[in-house]
């Protein structure tokens, strides 16, 4: 059976393309756990995949100019996130680096999530997953939804002139209409800060 299912999976991954990400849970129905397992790790032993994390593998990719290519962070949250069936949107100090008001780039990427709070590493990275209430994830928006927890993050007595300006361009980008639903899910606090702010005159 354990021989089986390494052929079977072996056959699996070289039909795919490099760069691509593979799950163990992929290959369920060719084996039992521990056979797909350890399928994995000889392939990975090959060289023929690399592993990423716990259960997350990738294909190899080398770009001639820039060596080894590894998948995007991002990318292999999001597609365990779909695999999971569960909710994820960056917050933290990941939300203020991806909307550009800070320049240092985090170590650690923090998603909200309705899935089980949890710490896992991508290569170097520390991602986690950190538990929220159904109304953070109801917020609609890509840019409304970040800027609201961005400006949580930062709290509102640490948000200067040269960021506020940034925030007003950014949720000036976003749809009147998502804006004003987001709004009704953020805190007292940054709903009236927010709404003042979109009011103000700028020169």
């Amino acid at each position: 059976m354990k021989g089986q299912t390494h052929s079977d999976i072996e056959s699996t991954i070289s039909k795919k393309k490099a760069g691509e990400i593979i799950f163990l849970t992929d290959f369920r129905g060719k084996g039992t756990h521990a056979a797909i397992k350890q399928a994995m790790s000889r392939l990975a032993r090959k060289g023929k995949v690399k592993r990423l994390a716990h259960g997350i593998y990738y294909l190899p990719k080398t770009d001639p100019l820039l060596g080894e290519m590894r998948p995007d962070p991002d990318e292999v949250v999001n597609m365990l996130a779909k695999k999971e069936h569960i909710q994820i949107k960056p917050a933290g100090a990941y939300a203020l680096h991806r909307l550009g008001l800070t320049t240092q780039v985090p170590t650690k990427r923090v998603y909200i999530t309705n899935g089980n709070p949890r710490q896992f590493r991508l290569g170097r990275m520390q991602i986690s997953f950190k538990a929220t209430s159904a109304k953070k994830l109801a917020m609609k928006g890509k840019m409304s939804a970040l800027v609201i927890q961005a400006i949580e993050e930062l709290g509102l007595d640490q948000i200067g002139p040269d960021i506020e300006l940034k925030i007003r361009g950014l949720l000036l980008r976003e749809d009147p209409r998502i804006l004003r639903y987001d709004l009704t899910l953020a805190s007292g606090k940054v709903n009236d800060y927010i709404v003042k702010l979109m009011k103000k005159i700028v020169n």
